[in-house]
Formats: C-alpha cells, structure tokens, sequence
C-alpha cells in the first residue's frame, strides 16, 4: 500500500497535469474565440434587445461552446486515426499552425472580432433558431478554434491512460472557461463597450498573442522530437 506521503505527492502530480492542460487549453482558445471582440460582434448582430433577453442569449451560446468544442476534442483524435495521421504529424502541424496565427495576432495593427458571418435577424425567435450557427459558430468558434482544440487533444492523448483523462479533465476545464468568459463578456457587451476602451483591449489581447506563440512553438516541437526520435531508433 502507498503511503500518506507518496498518496500526497501522486495527488499533486495528478493536479499538476491537469492545471497544465487547464492553462494550456485556455490561453489557447481565449485569443482565438475573442470574447471581448466577438461580443462586440454579436451585439452589432442582434442589435438592441432587453438585458435579460441578452443574458438568455449569451447562456445558451455559452452552452453551445462548450457541447461544440467538446464534441471536438473527444472526436477528433478518432477521425484522425480513421484518416491515419499520426498524434506527432498533428502535434507538428498543429504547432505551426498555432504559432502562425500567435504571430499574426501579435503583428496586428488592430485588433479585430471574429470573421464576418452571415447577418442574424433581430427578431426573439429568429434568433433563438440561430444559436448554433451562425451564433456559436462560425461567430464564436471559427474554424482555427477547431484546429486548436484538434491538436490540443493530441498533445494530451500521448500520456498513459490515468495521466490522458486527466489531460482531457484539463482541456474540458479550459473550454468551460473560455465559455464562462463568452458569457459574461456576452451578457454585458453593451456595459463593456461604455468601461473598456479599444487600447486596452487591444494591449491585453497582444500579450496573450505572444503566449499562443509560445505555445505552438513547444507543441510543434514536441511533436517534431517524437518523430525524429522514431527515426533515430529506426535505424
């Protein structure tokens, strides 16, 4: 039987992997899905409604987000073995692609909402049939967003089967995150566009830039030390 201490020091270790992913996984989408950016968006979609007829609407964005982005990242890693591309080939693509965009975010002049979408009607019930597309997505969570989540399942699917739950516990973690920040960012568009100005937006948004950069960078290279450790062994 384990002792106290080693049971401590497992625990830790478990809590670690899953703040890890946690981090990793947030700091990741929270740039890309762009709560503050995209919650400018939604309001010049939607137009003028009641703040509680707002908070309705955020909450079920909110909660498409998260069945979106989870359905994702369970999924994903399944139809890349269906297509056989290996975890390491998605590590390095993925990588580069997250480095890509950190770049481009951190060279932006200025900084934009999400890409346009098709335009909503206004109208209560109208909108209640569009919560998922174009709303959720491609609005909330575009295209890139799926790549990342794609790749972020990877990165956590090399671990050994205790310590890959735990990876995934900490990626569900972070997409329920971003989702609570799509809420309240929702939620109060009109209040958050009389407190915060465009500058400070703009200058929070390029340091976590610079952390999606970071973070591809060290994906793309994990996945790349994989593959040039199966060549050594090769031959």
């Amino acid at each position: 039987m384990l002792s106290a201490r080693e049971n401590h020091r497992a625990m830790r270790t478990d809590l670690l992997l899953v703040a890890k992913y946690f981090g990793l996984s947030f700091s990741a989408l929270i740039p890309l899905i762009n709560p503050l950016g995209s919650a400018l968006f939604i309001l010049g979609l939607v137009g003028p409604l009641p703040p509680e007829a707002f908070r309705k609407l955020a909450q079920k964005i909110a909660i498409s987000t998260v069945l979106f982005l989870l359905i994702v990242e369970l999924v994903g890693s399944a139809l890349l073995a269906f297509f056989g591309v290996s975890l390491p080939v998605v590590q390095l693509a993925g990588g580069l692609v997250l480095a890509i965009m950190g770049w481009r975010l951190l060279n932006q002049r200025e900084y934009q909402a999400s890409p346009q979408a098709p335009s909503v009607a206004v109208d209560g019930e109208s909108l209640g049939d569009k919560i998922f597309y174009p709303l959720t997505f491609p609005i909330t969570v575009d295209p890139a967003s799926i790549v990342v989540t794609i790749t972020l399942a990877a990165h956590a699917s090399r671990q050994r089967v205790v310590n890959n739950v735990l990876a995934h516990a900490g990626i569900l973690l972070g997409i329920v995150a971003v989702s609570i920040s799509v809420f309240f960012c929702y939620s109060y568009a009109p209040k958050i566009t009389q407190k915060i100005s465009p500058q400070t937006v703009h200058g929070i948004l390029r340091v976590i830039a610079f952390v999606l950069l970071c973070i591809g960078v060290q994906i793309a290279w994990n996945g790349l030390d994989t593959m040039l450790q199966s060549v050594a062994k090769s031959t």
